[in-house]
């Protein structure tokens, strides 16, 4: 009796490494034409992906933070579209689980890894547009939001308002993304981050019921829920990282194969050009750098989230620094080795059809997501006055 082969499932980083390299055959392309990536989303949902940090318990991969982070900067290398809702996709799932109660996020993750659903982003509480007024029951949002990344063929929404009720309070709220007065605008044409649909998103008399708030324990409530912040931080960190990643990886190819050595250049071929070799020894550094740090963070924010509830305020604040610490790094880093890369690769890189100017246009408008200059404040505080940073939700 001849016994039935199993099919070899691969590991999930050997999935999405598989994935980038097919993501980055038409990566160039799709930033020209910016739009939703639906058949590189539809390829997400095929490989299982969506589930990777969901517990197994509840029918996911059980994956690691250091595991997840890792493959958003894969896809980063190579399409970091892809890689900024893919993360946001885990930062959605860690929303719920911090701020709701069990009887909630456990049923979310169970239907997300059995239906392979796509969360979006439609909370920013920095916009104050979108009210929440209450009824027996149930509450009712009305109101706009902007910046809502991946929202666009999502199936479920993380949304924010302000309670009317109780003095503009924050609320919270987990939703289908095709309930009735929900819209989801395709307006999103910004000159980096081009697939990442983070236009806007108006809310039209949406009935929210009362177990889909997300109340118990709620946002910045315990040191364990103040992760969330710090969670989107160290996902941008790796989104830079793998920017910077993929831009030297190109330059360094084109470097190789295209570029000759200046005319006043004693080398003969570009590969001993002392100033192209110094170039990319400080790349190398730079590079380096970001990534230990960028580790050291990975592997506190697992130490962190293992502990659950037991986690203490004193060491929620000190992976916040060491997560501000990897983000300044690696955006001054990576701003600088995509703007300098064309240093390596000569005039004949500047070709539009190359499109390497979408690794700083990528870089430069995500990094504009909260400024170095706060975060910079926070790490002097710490640095000169032994002040953690302050919980927030941006940091």
């Amino acid at each position: 009796m001849t016994a039935i082969q199993q099919p070899k499932v691969l590991p999930p980083l050997q999935i999405a490494r598989k994935l980038a390299a097919e993501f980055a055959e038409t990566a160039a392309e799709r930033d020209l034409q910016g739009g939703t990536p639906k058949a590189q989303r539809d390829a997400l949902r095929q490989s299982g992906l969506l589930a990777l940090a969901i517990p197994r318990q509840y029918g996911g991969l059980g994956a690691s933070w250091c595991e997840t982070l890792e493959i958003v900067r894969e896809f980063a290398r190579v399409d970091s579209s892809i890689a900024h809702v893919y993360g946001f996709q885990h930062l959605m799932l860690a929303t719920v689980r911090l701020f709701s109660r069990p009887d909630q996020w456990q049923p979310w993750f169970e239907q997300t890894a059995r239906n392979q659903w796509f969360w979006g982003n439609a909370l920013n509480p920095l916009d104050t547009r979108t009210i929440a007024r209450r009824f027996d029951g149930w509450r009712e949002f009305s109101g706009r939001k902007s910046f809502c990344s991946g929202s666009a063929d999502s199936e479920m929404l993380i949304a924010s308002a302000l309670d009317e009720s109780n003095g503009g309070k924050l609320l919270i709220a987990a939703l289908p993304s095709g309930r009735s007065g929900i819209t989801l605008h395709d307006d999103w044409d910004n000159m980096g981050q081009r697939q990442t649909d983070s236009g806007n998103v108006t809310f039209e008399r949406v009935r929210v019921e009362e177990n889909e708030l997300l109340l118990d324990p709620g946002p910045l409530s315990t040191p364990f829920a103040c992760l969330r912040p710090l969670i989107a931080q160290l996902t941008f960190v790796n989104l830079f990282l793998g920017i910077a990643e993929g831009a030297f990886a190109e330059a360094r190819h084109y470097t190789l194969k295209e570029t000759r050595p200046w005319f006043k250049s004693s080398a003969a071929h570009i590969g001993e050009d002392p100033y192209t070799l110094r170039h990319f020894g400080e790349f190398w550094v730079g590079l380096e750098s970001v990534r230990l740090l960028a580790e050291r963070a990975n592997a506190l924010l697992d130490e962190a989230w293992s502990k659950e509830e037991r986690l203490g305020a004193e060491e929620r604040g000190r992976l916040a620094v060491a997560i501000a610490t990897a983000k300044v790094a690696a955006s001054r880093v990576g701003l600088e080795l995509t703007g300098r890369l064309f240093e390596v690769t000569g005039a004949r890189a500047t070709h539009a059809a190359l499109r390497l100017d979408r690794y700083w246009r990528n870089l430069r408008t995500q990094t504009l997501h909260d400024p170095l200059d706060y975060k910079l404040h926070e790490l002097g505080d710490w640095a000169l006055n032994g002040t953690l940073p302050t919980p927030t939700f941006y940091s």
